[in-house]
């Protein structure tokens, strides 16, 4: 047989339903999982830990933009949908097809949806997939401390697999545990805050300010096109890297937010001035979690840094909602920016997982190929900011 048609003969066993204790798991172009969107999102309703990312509203209009992938899904004895998990069949380690979860710059957080009531057997159902291909898997930014990850920990203890962390770090995240109301005020020290309130007058020397709340799916076009304008005015747009400047960027942003606002998922505050925007910031929400997912300012404007008093707005109306528990801030881990208004850190792995005993050969392999490849990432990053400086 061929290569291309032994290929092919994998990735057609691959996609074939299997039947597991759970019930069946299988392999799917996640574009086709559109047929289910009402099981999916059933899914994401009830998940062990919320991922808007993997919500049908946001993956669907993602998809095309970015990659095309597939994903794993599992389902119970009684039809229901239990488990998806997004992902790629890459090449890594010399082994082909191996599992990894489906993340982009758009999507900075990869915990799969599971079932809060069936965890273990969505787990397992994802683990049997790969252990049927003979591959080991990769789940990049996985909160380390989080439910999914202490599931994935106690099923891969009872099969006798492995799991190793890569590349942890932690970022800001709003998590408030007491007082809500006072946040701030214990968060941010009294200089800063002092400043901040100072800027604030700044802005007001210049015209009233009022923040703009952009929630339906009517509401939202008009205010993303503010967004836009914003981002594309800034060193985005100079660089060439603003959702404007790039067609289906823009078009699934567009897509994923008014699907989002149908089911109450997304807002986009504007701080205006006279009509005129100074700074827009867009959260998206899923259960009781949220995601400081994109922000953009007026940069004629930075000396009274409106995109700090826009995200100080949003902090306070977030705060006032007792039903949002914590929102990530989506930011790198040290922003000079949110790491001083949200005090929590959310810790987050890239996962290399042997699916079972029998993998573990495999996984021995791939884990010093996993950290020589990141070695040398590491050291490329390292010449190249030395050569910029």
């Amino acid at each position: 047989m061929s290569g291309v048609a032994l290929r092919l003969a994998r990735e057609r066993a691959d996609a074939a339903p299997r039947r597991i204790a759970a019930g069946r798991v299988e392999w799917k172009p996640l574009a086709a999982l559109a047929n289910e969107r009402d099981a999916w999102r059933a899914l994401a309703g009830r998940a062990l830990e919320p991922n808007v990312f993997y919500d049908p509203a946001f993956a669907l209009a993602a998809a095309p933009a970015f990659g095309n992938p597939g994903a794993v899904a599992a389902w119970s004895k009684t039809g229901r949908l239990i488990g998806l998990l997004p992902a790629r069949a890459e090449r890594r380690y010399g082994v082909s097809g191996t599992l990894t979860g489906w993340t982009h710059p758009y999507a900075p957080f990869g915990v799969p949806l599971v079932d809060r009531d069936e965890a273990d057997a969505a787990v397992t159902a994802f683990l049997d997939h790969a252990e049927g291909a003979r591959t080991p898997v990769l789940l990049p930014l996985i909160a380390s401390d989080g439910a999914f990850a202490a599931t994935l920990a106690r099923v891969l203890a009872r099969r006798g697999g492995a799991m190793e962390s890569f590349g942890t770090h932690a970022r800001a995240m709003l998590a408030p545990q007491g007082e809500r109301i006072a946040y701030l005020d214990g968060a941010v020290p009294p200089k800063k805050l002092k400043e901040l309130r100072r800027q604030r007058r700044r802005l007001l020397d210049k015209g009233q300010l009022a923040t703009v709340t952009a929630r339906t799916p009517d509401e939202i076009p008009r205010a993303l096109a503010d967004h836009f304008a914003l981002e594309k005015s800034g060193w985005k747009g100079r660089h060439g890297s603003a959702a404007a400047q790039h067609a289906p960027v823009h078009a699934f942003m567009r897509d994923a937010l008014v699907a989002l606002a149908a089911q109450g998922g997304v807002r986009l505050d504007r701080l205006m001035q006279n009509g005129h925007p100074l700074a827009s910031t867009i959260a998206l929400m899923s259960g009781d979690a949220g995601w400081f997912w994109k922000i953009a300012y007026d940069e004629d404007f930075a000396r009274a840094s409106p995109g700090v008093q826009a995200t100080l707005d949003l902090t306070e109306s977030i705060l006032a909602d007792p039903a949002i528990a914590r929102v990530d801030s989506c930011a790198t881990a040290g922003h000079p920016m949110i790491d001083h208004l949200w005090r929590e850190r959310l810790t987050l792995s890239d996962f290399l997982i042997a699916p079972s005993a029998a993998m573990l050969p495999q996984f021995r392999y791939a884990r010093q190929l996993e950290k020589l490849r990141r070695v040398l990432i590491a050291t490329a990053k390292t010449i190249r900011d030395r050569g910029r400086r």
